[in-house]
């Protein structure tokens, strides 16, 4: 072997080594990544000092359902304190922030009263719109994991079953909502 065969020889296997080295490094990057999102992703849980997106008001305060959505390129969910204003804003036509997750609270395992925790995937849950329950701003739309813990709901509290895809814009308006909360 000549003197330039042999450094070209070890230059290739510097190169593929190099090249194995950074592949790894984008990959050991990529999983980090992966990890950081996936737990920026995960449901925040509300404190004392959590409020509204929509009108300020601290979720804590008030019973019914919590809502959050998860938007790309903001650190921090948004939250709601009622999922009517959560389906307000995703139906809107102006709605163009790009959304990553969202979250209700599962009232079939949560305080109606002081609901903390229970998260789930709003999209994947069951949905009673129109019972005697209220909410922080007055009639709301209970969420639930479970169908039949939203069937009892509906043969206690009364109102219609759906599922995510099947509500509206014009079953989520918020005119007059302010006129429910008599804590303000």
């Amino acid at each position: 072997m000549t003197t330039t065969s042999t450094y070209q020889c070890t230059c290739r296997k510097r190169r593929q080594l190099l090249g194995w080295a950074a592949l790894g490094a984008v990959a050991a990057l990529t999983g980090c990544s992966r990890s950081e999102d996936a737990a920026s992703l995960a449901p925040v849980e509300i404190d004392r000092s959590t409020s509204c997106e929509l009108d300020g008001m601290l979720l804590a305060d008030y019973p019914g359902p919590k809502a959050q959505i998860h938007y790309a390129g903001q650190e921090r969910p948004s939250f709601f304190c009622d999922t009517v204003e959560l389906f307000n804003v995703l139906l809107a036509g102006e709605q163009v922030r790009a959304v990553r997750a969202v979250y209700v609270q599962d009232m079939g395992a949560a305080d109606w009263n002081a609901p903390q925790g229970h998260w789930i995937d709003a999209k994947a849950a069951f949905y009673v719109l129109g019972s005697k329950r209220h909410g922080s701003m007055g009639p709301t739309i209970a969420s639930f994991a479970q169908e039949a813990d939203a069937a009892r709901f509906t043969a206690e509290y009364g109102g219609k079953l759906l599922r995510f895809a099947d509500v509206k814009p014009d079953m989520v308006d918020l005119k007059g909502g302010a006129l429910h909360d008599t804590r303000m």
